[in-house]
């Protein structure tokens, strides 16, 4: 029961950074920019935050779900988020890639993005409720240690395969930074526009 509750937050968790986002869009131009070993520090750090953010959320999802403007705090949040990942990629487009880089830095970036990761708590609140309400899961304590633990190898696996396929496409097409940072740059301000376009439609449109 414990392997198989470690596996489902594994499997839950893996399939959840799968879409492109503010963590996995930062993870690879951390990599592209800063190489393997200093996304590696981030990865581990992020995940570490992963686990405690996990077990908070997976406790508070029943009580979460019940809150009216969730969805739309969260939305204009990551439109925030997306603006400033962007803005700060756009302004560092031209600017090369360091030599050196300490590890504090990708660990703390790590820790910084482990906390604002707004887009989590739907997941979870969805992911967990499901999970918990179809005794797929315990909801006691030991159970949600086991499964935030789960989570978080859940999270560095699929954030660690996200590394080596954006090393193996820099290697094989020779990307300049000022291309992949004004992409990476790009994809944040589609992300902020996306969550825009779908507040507007939920106020204007869609209750008409």
């Amino acid at each position: 029961m414990i392997f198989l509750t470690f596996f489902i937050g594994l499997i839950a968790n893996f399939i959840g950074y799968i879409p492109p986002g503010n963590i996995n869009l930062t993870l690879v131009q951390v990599t592209l920019n800063r190489g393997l070993k200093q996304a590696v520090h981030f990865i581990i750090a992020f995940s570490c935050v992963e686990f405690f953010f996990t077990y908070f959320i997976m406790h508070a999802a029943r009580w979460l779900s019940g809150q009216v403007h969730l969805d739309t705090v969260i939305d204009w949040v990551m439109v925030v988020l997306f603006t400033v990942l962007g803005g700060i990629t756009w302004m560092h487009r031209k600017k090369p890639p360091e030599t050196n880089y300490s590890e504090r830095d990708s660990i703390k970036y790590g820790i910084l993005l482990g906390f604002l990761n707004p887009m989590q708590i739907p997941f979870w609140m969805i992911t967990g409720t499901y999970l918990i309400t179809h005794e797929w899961i315990d909801d006691g304590k030991i159970a949600l240690v086991i499964f935030s633990i789960g989570s978080a190898a859940g999270a560095f696996l699929c954030l660690f395969l996200y590394a080596k396929f954006a090393k193996y496409i820099q290697s094989k097409f020779a990307l300049s930074t000022k291309v992949i940072n004004t992409a990476i740059a790009i994809l944040f301000f589609a992300f902020a526009a996306y969550h825009v376009v779908k507040q507007v439609y939920l106020v204007f449109f869609k209750h008409r």
